[in-house]
């Protein structure tokens, strides 16, 4: 994105690399999966993949923002063959990058989450929520956006990077439309974004992993993040909550995508088509803290209920991603105003 250099973010890559295999990708029993989804999710697909496809897998997981850079650097010598991070909206613009591709099984994803670009395929969904700390909020009532101004949270809230990260920047979405009252480039929107970036007190997390680790360890009472990892702190034995925040969330559908000249196409077919197999979004929806987008998949019990969850009406996906370097810009010039 445009405002990359501006943020003043050094895209250096701190991965790591699991499961079998060398550097790059050259051999038909290989893949290299490029992965910013949770250790739990990973686990869960990938060794069963290699258990039933006989496809060795190397796994190397970063950031979003890393991982997209490092897709970008390699581009002339692809070293891996998958991407399985972010939504469309933060690689819309980046088809060049990427192999087109439509599954088989996509005809099977719920409406609104099916592969239209010919190079995205929706496969879970991270739903934008708060983390609480339960034991440092205390009565402190934190459920909406309007809550994160309470002058009590100066410096103890968590928020990541969103012109590097996608949860930050779902998250930052989703605070301008209910800042904004459906308008996310309304004056109101970004008044209130200057009043949380005020509300921060400087401290701003390099990672989105960051986030949530911040406020599960007490570093911080309340953090944006997805709702994934909040589940899973909170199934841990954790003193947090997942709180959908009162205004409305964002509901993105975190893709998996091939990347261009890639050594193993066809092993990248076949772990596209697993991803979105109705036998990984069931098992995975029954047994771990993910929102498959499968139709008629559902989700475990100790999940929050779907009608539960509020979502912005006027959310525009297609304007978001038009107005995507608009946004991420205004917003570093708002975080550098804070710093003057």
């Amino acid at each position: 994105m445009k405002a990359l250099k501006k943020f003043g973010v050094v895209v250096g890559l701190a991965v790591v690399a699991t499961g079998c295999g060398g550097n790059g990708s050259s051999s038909d029993d290989t893949l290299v999966v490029y992965t910013t989804r949770s250790e739990s999710l990973n686990e869960a697909v990938i060794p069963q993949f290699e258990k039933e496809t006989g496809i060795r897998v190397q796994m190397i997981s970063a950031g979003t923002g890393e991982a997209i850079t490092r897709v970008e650097s390699e581009r002339n010598n692809p070293q891996g063959d998958v991407l399985w991070a972010a939504d469309i909206t933060m690689l819309y613009d980046k088809t060049d990058l990427f192999e087109e591709y439509v599954s088989p099984e996509d005809e099977y994803m719920m409406e609104g989450f099916k592969n239209t670009t010919g190079y995205f395929s929706p496969a879970f969904s991270d739903p934008t929520v708060f983390i609480v700390n339960t034991d440092l909020a205390g009565d402190m009532e934190i459920e909406s956006f309007q809550d994160l101004l309470n002058p009590e949270l100066k410096g103890r809230i968590a928020f990541g990077d969103p012109v590097n990260s996608s949860s930050a920047f779902q998250s930052l979405i989703a605070m301008l439309y209910a800042a904004g009252d459906g308008d996310p480039m309304s004056d109101q929107a970004w008044e209130f974004v200057k009043a949380f970036v005020a509300n921060l007190d400087g401290k701003v997390q390099g990672s989105s992993g960051q986030v949530h680790k911040g406020v599960a360890d007490g570093e911080y009472v309340v953090g944006l993040t997805w709702e994934d990892p909040v589940v899973h702190y909170k199934q841990s034995g954790a003193a947090v909550e997942v709180v959908f925040p009162t205004e409305g969330v964002v509901y993105p559908g975190q893709s998996i995508q091939i990347i261009k000249g890639t050594k193993n196409l066809e092993n990248a077919k076949k772990f596209v088509d697993y991803v979105l197999s109705e036998e990984v979004q069931s098992r995975t929806g029954q047994e771990l803290t993910v929102r498959p987008l499968r139709e008629g998949v559902e989700v475990a019990d100790y999940m929050t209920p779907q009608e539960e969850i509020k979502l912005f009406d006027q959310y525009d996906e297609m304007f978001i991603i038009e107005n995507m370097d608009d946004i991420t810009a205004r917003y570093v010039e708002v975080l550098e105003g804070s710093m003057d």
